[in-house]
């Protein structure tokens, strides 16, 4: 199991530079996990794309639901005071804090692009052209 911020999700689900790897890290572990904020990062992701007419309105609501498919029962509450410790200690936002306090919580990586997350967290994260 691994923890994936949204963005991972989104390199697997929409084309992009890094899609081959999280192509490749899906077929290694496809036990993913996220906290349950990773929904609304990824709606608003994909508000991004609508709105640059990048996707459809349908397309939209058709990759939300895989999306929603890949994490079914493996999205999870977080402890707000651990999240709060974290953003304390870092320069990282609450948001980011919640995928590492939840791979903290579960004993593994959270696998990110995010070079601040990267650098925050060693201990909690592996960037995911080395995942």
């Amino acid at each position: 199991m691994i923890v994936v911020d949204t963005n991972i999700v989104a390199y697997l689900l929409l084309p992009c530079e890094y899609s081959a790897h999280a192509d490749a890290l899906f077929k290694r572990d496809p036990d993913w996990a996220a906290p349950i904020l990773w929904r609304s990062e990824f709606r608003n992701l994909l508000a991004g794309y609508l709105r640059r007419k990048a996707l459809t309105f349908d397309q939209m609501l058709q990759v939300q639901a895989e999306a929603e498919a890949l994490l079914a029962g493996h999205e999870h509450e977080v402890d707000s005071r651990r999240v709060c410790e974290l953003v304390r200690d870092s320069d990282c936002s609450a948001y980011d804090c919640e995928f590492v306090a939840l791979a903290a919580r579960l004993g593994v990586k959270v696998v990110t692009m995010d070079a601040k997350m990267l650098k925050a967290f060693p201990k909690h994260t592996k960037a995911l052209a080395a995942a």
